[in-house]
């Protein structure tokens, strides 16, 4: 069972949330949308109100947005909006389903990068001291920038999260070569045809624009600057405006 809402009439958005998160995440955003829009809101599988599955990698969480659509009776392209995990996921049913749109909330997509920086870690990961090799990966996030309520339900959920759903997904980057990685990437990017935007709050570094932009030519990478990995809780209004904005009419 995944859990959803659906607020507001119009064009439909799906709004897909982080690792450990849940549809919360949205809930400074989707009032400044629903005018116009259909926001829908969901939780992944093993994340909030939704159940628990034997496959948490994010090829299996795409299919949870093809659920979720059909639940609520929605047979056309939808724009897909997902921050963090939600940016990866949002991206694979891009790239294998109808999308009106995608919006890709400081997700870097060159997995290879991800997994040089977390294998180090995998022993910590798997074993008793989980919540700290966690709570390190999310040391960089900027989550100090949030609102003070937005920060402590993320840092809840944080020191709550389970480790069987983070393991399971981050499976294939605690395992696989980052070459192998890129290598799946470079297959799966140049099937997106909706337009794409990816908005980051920091530089994704190196050449990381031109390789994504080799691969998704329609891309368009955009930065707010200082707001860290939460951007869309940071400055809801300046995220909203942007989604406006960047949909095709």
């Amino acid at each position: 069972m995944i859990a959803w809402d659906s607020q507001g009439d119009g064009v439909p958005i799906v709004f897909v949330h982080g690792i450990t998160d849940n549809r919360h995440t949205w809930h400074r955003v989707v009032p400044l949308l629903q005018d116009g829009f259909r926001c829908v809101t969901l939780d992944l599988r093993g994340h909030g109100e939704s159940s628990d599955a034997d496959d948490y990698s994010a090829f299996a969480m795409a299919d949870d947005i093809a659920t979720v659509l059909d639940e609520a009776g929605i047979d056309e392209p939808p724009i897909l909006v997902g921050h963090s995990l939600g940016g990866a996921v949002v991206t694979i049913y891009a790239a294998s389903r109808p999308a009106r749109a995608v919006v890709n909330v400081d997700q870097p997509l060159r997995l290879g990068d991800f997994a040089r920086a977390l294998q180090p870690m995998a022993s910590m990961l798997r074993g008793p001291d989980f919540h700290q090799a966690l709570q390190l990966v999310f040391a960089a996030l900027g989550i100090d920038k949030l609102p003070p309520d937005d920060r402590a339900w993320a840092e809840d959920l944080h020191a709550r999260a389970r480790q069987d759903v983070v393991l399971g997904v981050w499976g294939d980057v605690l395992t696989a070569t980052p070459e192998d990685l890129d290598a799946l990437v470079g297959q799966l990017l140049p099937h997106i045809e909706a337009p794409y935007l990816a908005i980051h709050g920091a530089d994704p570094g190196g050449d990381y624009v031109t390789w994504l932009q080799a691969l998704v030519p329609q891309v368009t990478v955009e930065r707010f600057d200082g707001d860290g990995h939460y951007l869309h809780l940071v400055e809801p209004e300046r995220f909203a405006s942007r989604v406006r904005t960047f949909l095709p009419s």
